[in-house]
C-alpha cells in the first residue's frame, strides 16, 4: 500500500497568488477540497472576503489576505503575518497574472513594466518570500503557472509571452537553486481554456475556430482538466521532477 497517498496535500498549507477568479479559484478550491488550508489572496478586500465565505460555506479551510504580489513591502508583511497565524507555507501557486492587448510599436511603457511586474517579478519575490519556511522545514513545493507563451508569440501580447518566457527559465532557476532544500520548483503552462477572462475570446466563433483548428483535441480546454497536474506537483508524487513546465494544452504545441 506504499502508493496510495502519493497525491495527498491534507494537511499542507497552500497560498494561491491571484485566487479571487478564474484559474486561481480553481487551483484554491482543489486544494480545500483535498484537505489542505488554503490561503486566498487577491488585491480587492471585498472580493477575498466573499471568497473565504464561500469556501468556508463548503466547510474548507481557507483564509485571506489583501495584498499586491509585485509590492515587496506588502508582501513580505503578509508572508509574515501567514507565518504567525497559520504556519509556514508548504505549497506556493503563483498565479496572479495580468495582461494588455497592443501592438509592440505602440505598447506603453507602463503596461509593459505592470505586466513584467505582476507576471514575472511578483512570482520571484513572492517565492523569495516563502522559501526561508521551506528552507527550515526541508521542504516545499512553488508552482508557477506559465502559459502557451512560454514557447510562442502571438500578436499583441508581446510583454505577457516575455513575462511568461521569463517565468519559465525562473522556474528552472530557482529549481537549480533550491533543490538541495527538498524544495522542487514546477510550472503548469495551460493552453486555451474556458474562464471568466477568456470569454469574450470563446463566444467570439472566429477566435474558437481558430482555437479548434490549431488544437489536435479539437476544443477548448475545461478548467477541472488542469487539477490533476496542480495536485501532482503539489504532493510527494511530484518529489524528483524538478525545474519543469508541464503544458496542458490538448496537444496544441505538439502540432506545431
Amino acid at each position: 500500500m506504499k502508493y496510495t497517498n502519493l497525491f495527498k496535500v491534507e494537511g499542507k498549507i497552500a497560498l494561491v497568488t491571484g485566487s479571487t477568479g478564474g484559474l486561481g479559484r480553481a487551483f484554491a478550491e482543489a486544494l480545500c477540497e483535498n484537505g489542505a488550508t488554503v490561503i486566498l489572496n487577491g488585491r480587492n478586500q471585498e472580493k477575498i472576503e466573499k471568497q473565504v465565505r464561500e469556501f468556508r460555506d463548503f466547510g474548507y479551510n481557507a483564509f485571506g489576505y489583501q495584498f499586491d504580489v509585485a509590492d515587496s513591502e506588502q508582501v513580505n508583511e503578509a508572508v509574515d503575518k501567514i507565518k504567525a497565524e497559520i504556519g509556514i507555507v508548504d505549497i506556493l501557486v503563483n498565479n496572479a497574472g495580468t495582461t494588455n492587448r497592443s501592438p509592440l510599436e505602440d505598447f506603453k511603457d507602463a503596461d509593459w513594466d505592470k505586466i513584467i511586474n505582476t507576471n514575472l517579478t511578483g512570482a520571484y519575490k513572492m517565492s523569495k518570500a516563502v522559501v526561508a519556511g521551506m528552507i527550515s522545514k526541508k521542504a516545499g513545493k512553488i508552482i508557477n503557472i506559465g502559459s502557451l507563451q512560454c514557447e510562442l508569440g502571438r500578436p499583441s501580447i508581446t510583454a505577457y509571452a516575455a513575462s511568461k518566457g521569463g517565468l519559465k527559465m525562473l522556474t528552472k532557476g530557482m529549481a537549480v537553486e533550491w533543490a538541495k532544500y527538498n524544495i522542487q520548483t514546477n510550472g503548469i503552462g495551460p493552453g486555451y481554456f474556458k474562464t471568466e477572462l477568456t470569454k469574450p475570446l470563446y463566444e467570439n466563433p472566429e477566435f474558437t475556430d481558430w482555437v479548434c483548428s490549431r488544437t489536435p483535441s479539437n476544443r477548448w480546454g475545461l478548467t477541472e482538466e488542469l487539477i490533476g497536474v496542480l495536485l501532482f506537483l503539489s504532493s510527494s508524487a511530484s518529489s524528483y521532477v524538478n525545474g519543469q513546465m508541464i503544458y496542458v494544452d490538448g496537444g496544441l504545441l505538439a502540432s506545431v
